[in-house]
């Protein structure tokens, strides 16, 4: 069985062909004694700054390894793996059609999930191609001219297409390593195997989505673009068909709901069908613009090239409101993008490339809200309230799209100053705290003094607020029982973020294979 062991440093730019002989020298052994010697985990330590460090986690086997334990057994740091067997699918037949709605990560997991058990599937999806809808990204950016049904939040890939591509998770899933071999099967890096903080960027995200659909076309499965679903058929509780586009019928008794979080006309048709469904907190706030190199100097104290650009997670909590303002989607090296999907509605949004290398860094600074904060008894409540601050954030904006922004320090009543967002097709100098909630605003402000306090220099002129961030996570939940149906029409299996189930593109993925392992096992072999 093959050893791991932790906390191999090197200095930023060192040769990491020095971790073998690094780790042969700590037990007594020549490099060349080290088989399958291999990087399973990359981290910084800036702890101590400006001596920042990459700590790595290395696995390797040897010829005697009951020897080699005999001797090492207790060693800080060192421990022995135990193998895990590939994973079998047993084939499994449907005579039911499957249905998948959604082609984010959620849908198209899924999809990849019960191909592996050989179950063809059908996937629907309102938005277009991937390639389409880059062009009518682009255009929306440049032009303001906004394709409701091909967008940042609809189309091919997912919200997550337009993105930083961060594949961090907090759940402890063992299906997290089949997730990433798909991802790098289709072209994503190999290194997200072992970063401490992977991500894909939304350049390479682009051609693995690509490449993702020409892997489910050779495994059987039928997708249809341009295609959104309007209307569910049942009878006596059990799914029988689904509608699309107001017209087609297909039949169908597995529906695998996949929607993402910004699908409110589908929200409100299940509504109408009476499906379960409870509001959610979720947050809202603006969009924070520096400069990366003063991110860096912050983070690392004397930034090295060859470490990765630096990021930052920052909490803040008022105990007697109970409000917690936090840093979310910190996108380092990126962009602040529009992201609307309605008419007359301005969302904000940030992405990044894989290379990170556009000179700023952003991040999302929100603050929480609860079902009572709105009309808590109804699902549809939140879907409103973001509603009506969108609304707002495009009228501050002055209309075409363009976003309201204003100066950290004007935000903040510590001076005034110019202010310059990458967001497009443009901004417009406004006071943010009229397109926010009054709780959010002080929250905000509060919120940001603590981040000074704790990365000094976070408060500066160089910053630039836009507005507005609604889009966190879902506002409700599609209530789903423990076989992973709702509870008030067999069949139905609401999955992912839009269902209230996941939070980014890996656990979004990690629960469409959890649905689709679900459904394989309903199925006869």
């Amino acid at each position: 069985m093959p050893f791991l062991f932790r906390n191999l440093t090197l200095q930023p730019g060192e040769d990491e062909g020095r971790l073998a002989v690094l780790t042969a020298r700590c037990f007594g052994l020549d490099p060349t004694a080290l088989l399958q010697f291999r990087i399973l985990r990359k981290g910084v330590d800036a702890r101590k700054k400006p001596r920042v460090l990459m700590v790595y986690t290395v696995s390797f086997c040897l010829a005697d390894e009951a020897g080699f334990w005999k001797r090492h057994q207790g060693t800080p740091n060192l421990e022995q793996l135990s193998v895990e067997p590939p994973q079998i699918f047993t084939k499994r037949a449907s005579t039911d059609p499957i249905v998948i709605v959604g082609m984010g990560p959620a849908g198209l997991f899924c999809a990849l999930r019960l191909a592996a058990y050989g179950i063809p599937v059908t996937i629907l999806e309102r938005g277009k191609p991937v390639e389409e809808r880059v062009q009518d990204v682009a255009r929306f950016w440049r032009d303001g001219q906004l394709d409701t049904e091909s967008n940042v939040q609809f189309g091919e890939g997912g919200a997550g297409t337009f993105s930083d591509g961060k594949l961090t998770c907090r759940l402890r899933d063992p299906n997290t390593g089949w997730v990433l071999d798909q991802l790098i099967r289709f072209g994503a890096p190999p290194e997200i195997r072992y970063q401490a903080k992977p991500h894909v960027g939304t350049d390479r995200l682009r051609s693995v989505v690509a490449a993702l659909r020409a892997g489910l076309l050779e495994s059987g499965a039928d997708l249809r673009f341009s295609t959104c679903l309007t209307d569910l058929v049942s009878t006596n509780g059990q799914l029988k068909a689904v509608r699309s586009n107001q017209q087609d019928e297909l039949p169908c008794r597995h529906l695998v709901l996949a929607i993402g979080h910004s699908a409110r006309d589908t929200y409100a048709m299940l509504s109408r069908k009476n499906l379960v469904m409870e509001p959610k907190p979720f947050a809202i706030g603006l969009r924070v613009e520096h400069p990366q190199g003063l991110i860096d100097r912050i983070q690392y104290g004397k930034p090295h090239p060859a470490l990765p650009k630096a990021d930052y997670a920052l909490t803040y909590n008022n105990n007697l409101t109970k409000r917690s303002c936090y840093s979310f989607c910190m996108c380092p090296g990126g962009l602040v993008v529009a992201s609307s999907s309605e008419p007359e509605m301005v969302v904000a949004n940030g992405m990044s490339n894989l290379g990170r290398d556009s000179g700023l860094a952003n991040s999302a600074l929100v603050v929480n809200v609860r079902p009572e904060d709105f009309d808590g008894s109804d699902p549809l409540a939140g879907v409103r309230f973001q509603q009506q601050w969108e609304r707002t954030a495009f009228t501050a904006g002055g209309g075409s799209y363009r976003a309201p922004a204003q100066n950290l320090l004007a935000f903040t009543g510590q001076g005034r100053g110019g202010y310059q967002s990458s967001y497009r097709p443009g901004t417009t100098e406004a006071d943010l705290a009229t397109v926010l909630p009054e709780y959010v605003t002080t929250t905000l402000r509060e919120g940001i003094a603590s981040f000074d306090r704790k990365m000094k220099g976070f408060v500066t002129r160089e910053a630039t607020l836009t507005g507005v961030e609604t889009r966190t996570s879902a506002p409700l939940r599609i209530v789903r029982n423990d076989e992973l149906q709702s509870p008030s029409l067999q069949g139905l299996y609401p999955c992912g973020e839009g269902a209230g189930y996941a939070g980014g593109i890996m656990s979004a993925a990690l629960d469409g294979v959890r649905v689709a392992d679900t459904i394989a096992e309903q199925l006869t072999d």
